[in-house]
């Protein structure tokens, strides 16, 4: 993973993607770049309210009745949770080296998702056996998760990625089980520091730490929906 990267930022603020539209996206890039026509690409949006369901998802952990968002089956990893406004959703579409180690990935991400939150003065970490960032719980309360991660590998290329609570509304989590996890919360950059803490702020840092995280040595940035001229490989 050392070599060209390119940030793309999409739909953010007032200008939210729709899901399928950005998972047809991905799935375009992700073919361009297992055949090598594209760079290592990461794309930084906010999603229209959804809830995605990833293939390990009970029927339990799913919202009764209107959730008030569509419910969408999906073909990562994981189970459900929810993305939508004041959150900021990132997709790496990355090559991994051989041989391919998908834990090793997950932890990279997780790692750079860490140092994000470190800048905002929020000590977050991992919990022994769950994916994502997560604030330690004090004195009986649960663990908090601040960033969730679900992916899939294809063709030795990922997609997918993760999920990084900015601002947003965290009732939308109390209509699902998060995860699939019952003894464990939510929560927002914003609580945790204490201040608000927007989409648009942590932009910067997301992608110097995801650029150092994942061997970035030409990191370039576009804007709106990746074509050719943006993601033509460098040289």
């Amino acid at each position: 993973m050392h070599g060209d990267l390119v940030f793309a930022r999409l739909g953010l603020g007032e200008e939210t993607v729709d899901y399928l539209r950005a998972w047809d996206l991905q799935r375009q890039l992700h073919a361009q770049r297992a055949n090598g026509e594209i760079p290592d690409t990461c794309l930084l949006l906010e999603h229209t309210a959804v809830y995605t369901a990833g293939r390990r998802t009970s029927p339990l952990d799913r919202p009764l009745g209107d959730p008030g968002a569509p419910v969408i089956d999906v073909d990562r990893g994981g189970m459900i949770t929810w993305h939508g406004p004041g959150q900021l959703v990132g997709y790496p579409i990355v090559a991994l080296p051989e041989p391919i180690d998908v834990v090793s990935y997950v932890r990279t991400i997780e790692a750079a998702l860490i140092d994000v939150c470190a800048e905002f003065g929020v000590a977050a970490g991992r919990v022994e056996g769950r994916s994502g960032v997560w604030l330690r719980g004090e004195a009986g309360q649960p663990d908090r998760k601040v960033a969730a991660i679900g992916i899939r590998v294809a063709r030795g290329v990922t997609m997918h990625g993760f999920a990084l609570n900015c601002d947003c509304d965290l009732s939308w989590y109390d209509r699902i089980v998060p995860c699939g996890l019952r003894d464990a919360g939510v929560t927002t950059l914003s609580a945790e520091a204490g201040r608000q803490v927007s989409v648009t702020d942590t932009l910067d840092a997301v992608e110097r730490h995801l650029a150092s995280a994942l061997g970035g040595t030409s990191v370039r940035r576009g804007a709106g929906v990746p074509g050719p001229a943006v993601l033509a490989p460098a040289g």
